[in-house]
C-alpha cells in the first residue's frame, strides 16, 4: 500500500511534471511567438521611423505607429498583470489584436504574473523592461518629425539629427531585445533541467513508470517540436539556421524554399552566401538588404537580420530574410516620379492641403527664379494673380474639389518682380477617405504663345506688305467711328487714294519694285494723316483714309491737296527715279451714306471720276458718280453674258502698202453689240474683262473667229496675206498660249503665216525671261509678232532682236502730228532708221491725212493703216475688197472715204 501510495505519489508528481512541463513549453511557445511579434515590430518600428525621417511620407509614419501600438501593448500587459487586480479579458484582447496565439495567452499572462522571480524570467524581463524609455522616446521623436514636416519646417540637419537619434536608440534597444530572447531561451532550459532532475530521482523508484514517462516526455516534445516546426513553417518571412563557422545551411522553412525555388533537402549543407547574387556575396553575410536568388535566374530583394543562437549543443546564426520586393517598388517609383518631375519642361508644383507648397522641380525654378527653398511653405496663390489682376478666387479651389482639377490662364510674378502669362493647371490628390491631401500644379509660360497670337491678330487686321491695316479692319474702325460720329454730331470722311499707272511700273520694272514702291507710298500717306486719322491698304494699289471729328466734309480738302503733291514727289526704289500720280475720291458721313460699306463704294465712285476726268487730283463724290459706278457693274455683269450670246462681232481695217497702195492684210477689231447700248468699244470693257478674268476667253474666240473667216475666204478662193489679231498679255504669257494657238490654226488649216499677232512693249517686259522661249515657239511655228504702240514703253530695246518680231508699228500718237511737228517726224524717221537696220517692217497706226501718207511713203515707210484708207469693215465688205484688189482695178485705194473716227 505504501508502495502504491508512494508510486502513485510518483507517478501523480511525474503527471505533474509531464503537465507541468507542457503547460511551461506550451508558455515558452506563446513566448516565442510574442518575443518574435515585439521584437518584429520593434525593428519595423525603426526602419519606418527612419525611413519617415528621410522622405516625410505619410504611410512611412502610418507604418511606424502600427508597429509602436504593439510595443505599448505588451508593455501595458507586462505591467498590468503586476496588479492585484487586473482586467484580464482586456489584457488578453491587447495580445490578440497583436496576433499573439490565443491558446498560449493564458500561461503567458500566468509566467508573467506569478514566475516573475523564477531564474532567467528576472534577468529576461529586465532586459525587456530595460527599453522601455527608449520606446518611448521613439514615440518623441515621430511626434516632433509629423510636427516638422506638417509645418515645414524639415531642414537636412533636423532629419540627420533626428535619423542619428534613431540610430542611437536603436543601438540601445536591439541588444537588448537580443539578450531578452536569450534569457528567455536559458529559462526554458533551467526548467527542463529542473523536470530532468525530478524525473531521475523518480525513475529508480519505478523504471516501467519512468519509461512511460519519458515515452509521454518523448511524444511530449515530438509535439513541442511538430508546433515549433508550424510556426517555423507558417512565418511570412524566410528564415534559415546557418552553421555559424562553416556557414552551411542546416535548416530552412517552407518561405525559404518557396523564395529560392530548392527544397529544403537542397538547401541543407548548401553555402548560404550563395542564395544571394554575385555582387552581393563580395559584402558581409548580415547585410542589411540583399538579392535573394532564385533558381530561374530571378533576384528578390530582401532584408536580412540575424543573430547567433544556441541551437543544441552548438551555435548556430538565425537569418531572417523578409521579402521588401514592394517596398523597393515604391522607392523605385517615387524615384522615377521625382526624376519626371525634375525633367519636364513645365514648371511642377506640390502643395499640402492648406496650399503651402512643399516642393517645386526645377522647370519651375527657371521660369520664377525661386529656388526650392525659397518657396516652401509659402501660399501658392501668392505670386499669382487672375490675368486682369485680382487674386485666385475661391471659385477655382471649388472647381478642383468638386471636379479634381482646372485650367486657366494666370499672371505669375518672378523673384524679380517681372511678370508672365502662365497656363495653369492645378489637380486634386486625395487618401482613402476620399479628403484632399496635396494639390499638384504645372505651370507653363505662354509669353511666346501670347506674343504670336498677337501676331496673327495683327496679320489679321493689317496688310502684311505695308503694315497699314486691312479692309476688314478698316471697315470696323469706319463702324466705330461713325457710332461716335452720330452721337457728337460730327463729320466722318473716308478718302478713297488709286495710284495712276500703276500696272505700268509692274509691268516696266518688276513686281517686287511695284510692292517696294507700295510700301514708299503707304509711308508717306501714313506721315501725312491727321491726328485720329485710320490709313488702310484695301488691294492693290487702292489705299483708303478714314479721318473724323471735322464739321463739314470740305475740311478735308487741305489733306486732299497735301496727299496728291507728297504722292507726285519722285521716290527711289533700287536706284529708280519713279514718278507717281493719284487720283482720290471723297465721300463723307452723313451727306454720302451711313455706313462703311456705303461710304467705301461712293468713296470709289468718286475716286473713278476723277481718274476719268484729269486724274492727279480729286472728287467729292456726287449721286451722279453713283449712277456711273452702278452702270460699270452692270456692264461687268452683262460681259460674262456676252461670250455666252455670241455678243461680239469681228471688224477688219484694211493695212495698205505704201509703194503701190495694195492690200496687204488688215487688223482685226472686237466689238460689243450690247442689246440694250448698241456697239461698245474694247477701251471700255476689256479692262473690265481682265478684272474678271475673262479676256483669255474673248482672245481665244477672237482668234478662233479670225481662223474660220480666213479658211472661209480660202474656200471662196479669195487670199488675204495676214491678219493682225491683238493678244492680251495674260494669254500671252499663260504657259498653254503656244499649244492653243497651233491647236486653233491646225484645225482650221490656216496657214500660220497668214496669222499676225500684235503685243505691247509691256506685254513683253511683263513675261521677262519666258518671252524668248515664247517668241522661239512661235518662231518655229511661223507665226509672225508685231510690236503695238511702239515707242510709248519704257524699256530697253534689246527685245526687238527676239525671233519672231518682225513688224513695228508706230503709235497714232507720233502720226497725228506730221508732217508740221518737227519733233514727231523725227522721232518716226528715227523709228524707221532703227526698224531697217534690225530687218523689220514698220506699220504706222492711224494715217488719216494725205499728207501724213506722203510723209511716210517718202520716209520709207512700208505699210498704213488709218481712216485715210478705210473704216473698220465687216467681213464681206474686206471679202468685197479682195476680189478688187485681186483684180488690180485701181493702183491707189481710197476704200473708204475718211470720215470722223466712231
Amino acid at each position: 500500500m505504501p508502495l502504491a501510495w508512494g508510486l502513485a505519489a510518483v507517478v501523480g508528481l511525474l503527471l505533474a511534471l509531464s503537465w507541468g512541463a507542457l503547460k511551461i513549453q506550451v508558455a515558452l511557445a506563446g513566448f516565442l511567438n510574442g518575443e518574435s511579434i515585439w521584437s518584429k515590430s520593434q525593428k519595423q518600428s525603426v526602419i519606418d521611423l527612419d525611413a519617415y525621417a528621410e522622405s516625410g511620407n505619410p504611410e512611412e509614419l502610418a507604418s511606424f505607429q502600427q508597429h509602436y501600438t504593439v510595443l505599448r501593448h505588451f508593455r501595458f500587459a507586462r505591467e498590468e498583470v503586476r496588479r492585484d487586480h487586473y482586467d484580464y479579458d482586456h489584457v488578453a484582447r491587447l495580445l490578440r489584436e497583436d496576433n499573439a496565439m490565443p491558446s498560449a495567452i493564458p500561461m503567458i499572462l500566468f509566467m508573467m504574473r506569478h514566475l516573475t522571480q523564477a531564474p532567467y524570467m528576472r534577468e529576461s524581463l529586465e532586459a525587456w523592461r530595460s527599453t522601455d524609455s527608449r520606446v518611448d522616446a521613439l514615440g518623441v521623436i515621430a511626434e516632433r518629425l509629423r510636427n516638422a514636416y506638417a509645418q515645414g519646417n524639415v531642414t537636412p540637419a533636423f532629419i540627420h539629427e533626428q535619423r542619428k537619434a534613431i540610430a542611437d536608440l536603436n543601438a540601445y534597444i536591439e541588444p537588448r531585445s537580443n539578450n531578452f530572447s536569450h534569457l528567455m531561451a536559458r529559462g526554458a532550459a533551467w526548467v527542463a533541467g529542473l523536470l530532468f532532475g525530478v524525473l531521475a530521482i523518480t525513475g529508480v523508484l519505478a523504471v516501467l513508470l519512468w519509461l512511460w514517462l519519458a515515452r509521454r516526455v518523448l511524444v511530449g516534445v515530438r509535439g513541442t517540436e511538430e508546433r515549433y516546426r508550424l510556426l517555423f513553417d507558417s512565418a511570412a518571412d524566410a528564415i534559415l539556421m546557418v552553421e555559424d563557422v562553416s556557414g552551411d545551411i542546416l535548416q530552412a522553412n517552407r518561405m525559404a524554399s518557396l523564395w529560392t525555388g530548392l527544397s529544403e533537402d537542397q538547401l541543407r549543407g548548401r553555402p548560404f552566401l550563395e542564395l544571394f547574387a554575385e555582387h552581393d556575396r563580395r559584402h558581409r553575410r548580415d547585410r542589411h538588404v540583399s538579392d535573394l536568388r532564385h533558381v530561374d535566374g530571378g533576384t528578390r530583394p530582401v532584408e536580412m537580420s540575424s543573430n547567433v543562437v544556441d541551437w543544441g549543443v552548438r551555435k548556430v546564426r538565425q537569418a531572417i530574410l523578409r521579402d521588401i520586393t514592394e517596398r523597393v517598388d515604391m522607392a523605385r517609383e517615387r524615384r522615377i516620379a521625382s526624376e519626371a518631375m525634375a525633367s519636364v519642361a513645365e514648371g511642377v508644383i506640390i502643395t499640402d492641403a492648406s496650399r503651402r507648397i512643399l516642393t517645386v522641380n526645377a522647370a519651375h525654378q527657371r521660369l520664377t527664379g525661386y529656388s526650392t527653398l525659397e518657396v516652401e511653405g509659402m501660399r501658392f496663390d501668392e505670386p499669382r494673380r487672375m490675368p486682369d489682376g485680382q487674386p485666385l478666387p475661391e471659385t477655382v479651389w471649388d472647381a478642383v474639389a468638386k471636379d479634381g482639377h482646372w485650367n486657366g490662364e494666370v499672371q505669375c510674378r518672378r523673384r524679380d518682380g517681372s511678370v508672365y502669362p502662365e497656363m495653369l493647371s492645378i489637380s486634386a490628390i486625395r487618401n482613402a477617405d476620399g479628403q484632399i491631401e496635396h494639390y499638384v500644379a504645372v505651370c507653363t509660360d505662354i509669353t511666346d504663345s501670347k506674343a504670336g497670337q498677337r501676331h496673327l491678330q495683327y496679320l489679321a487686321t493689317h496688310d502684311a506688305l505695308t503694315g497699314l491695316v486691312n479692309r476688314a479692319e478698316f471697315e470696323r474702325r469706319v463702324a466705330e467711328m461713325l457710332l461716335v460720329a452720330e452721337r457728337k454730331h460730327e463729320t466722318v470722311v473716308v478718302v478713297f487714294v488709286d495710284l495712276d499707272n500703276f500696272k505700268l511700273v509692274n509691268d516696266s520694272y518688276s513686281h517686287a519694285i511695284g510692292d517696294k514702291l507700295l510700301t514708299v507710298v503707304a509711308e508717306r500717306i501714313h506721315r501725312h494723316l491727321p491726328a485720329g486719322a485710320v490709313a488702310s491698304r484695301i488691294g492693290g494699289d487702292e489705299f483708303t483714309v478714314l479721318v473724323g471729328h471735322l464739321k463739314a466734309r470740305e475740311d478735308i480738302n487741305w489733306f486732299a491737296r497735301q496727299l496728291i503733291e507728297t504722292l507726285s514727289q519722285p521716290m527711289v526704289v533700287d536706284g529708280y527715279d519713279i514718278v507717281l500720280s493719284a487720283s482720290i475720291g471723297i465721300a463723307s458721313f452723313p451727306l454720302d451714306g451711313y455706313d462703311a460699306t456705303t461710304l467705301l463704294t461712293n468713296a470709289d465712285a468718286a475716286m473713278y471720276s476723277a481718274k476719268q476726268e484729269e486724274r492727279n487730283t480729286f472728287r467729292f463724290y456726287t449721286p451722279r458718280m453713283r449712277a456711273d459706278a452702278n452702270r460699270r457693274l452692270l456692264l461687268l455683269t452683262d460681259l460674262r453674258r456676252a461670250l455666252q450670246e455670241n455678243q461680239f462681232q469681228l471688224l477688219y481695217q484694211p493695212s495698205i502698202a505704201f509703194a503701190d497702195s495694195g492690200l496687204l492684210g488688215a487688223e482685226a477689231l472686237l466689238r460689243w453689240h450690247h442689246p440694250e447700248r448698241g456697239y461698245i468699244m474694247p477701251s471700255e470693257f476689256v479692262p473690265m474683262a481682265e478684272t474678271l478674268g475673262l479676256i483669255r476667253h474673248i482672245d481665244e474666240w477672237v482668234l478662233d473667229g479670225v481662223c474660220r473667216q480666213i479658211a472661209q475666204w480660202k474656200r471662196s478662193g479669195l487670199k488675204i496675206r495676214r491678219i493682225a489679231v491683238n493678244i492680251s498679255a495674260g494669254w500671252f504669257s499663260h504657259p498653254d498660249f503656244v499649244q492653243q494657238l497651233t491647236t486653233t490654226i491646225e484645225r482650221n488649216a490656216v496657214d500660220p503665216q497668214q496669222i499676225m499677232l500684235e503685243i505691247t512693249e509691256s506685254t513683253i517686259l511683263h513675261l521677262g525671261e519666258a518671252t524668248r522661249q515664247t517668241m522661239s515657239a512661235l518662231h518655229g511655228l511661223g507665226v509672225a509678232i508685231a510690236i503695238d504702240d511702239f515707242g510709248t514703253g519704257y524699256s530697253s530695246l534689246a527685245y526687238l532682236k527676239l525671233p519672231a518680231v518682225a513688224y513695228l508699228k508706230i503709235d497714232r500718237s507720233f502720226v497725228d502730228g506730221l508732217p508740221d511737228s518737227a519733233e514727231d517726224a523725227s522721232i518716226v524717221q528715227a523709228m524707221l532708221v532703227m526698224a531697217r537696220s534690225l530687218g523689220l517692217a514698220v506699220i504706222a497706226e492711224g494715217v488719216e491725212t494725205e499728207a501724213q501718207h506722203d510723209f511716210l511713203r517718202l520716209a520709207g515707210c512700208e505699210e498704213g493703216q488709218g481712216y485715210l484708207y478705210s473704216r473698220p469693215i465687216q467681213a464681206d465688205e474686206l471679202s468685197e475688197l479682195l476680189r478688187r484688189d485681186a483684180q488690180q482695178d485701181t493702183k491707189r485705194l481710197t476704200l473708204v472715204p475718211p470720215r470722223t473716227k466712231p
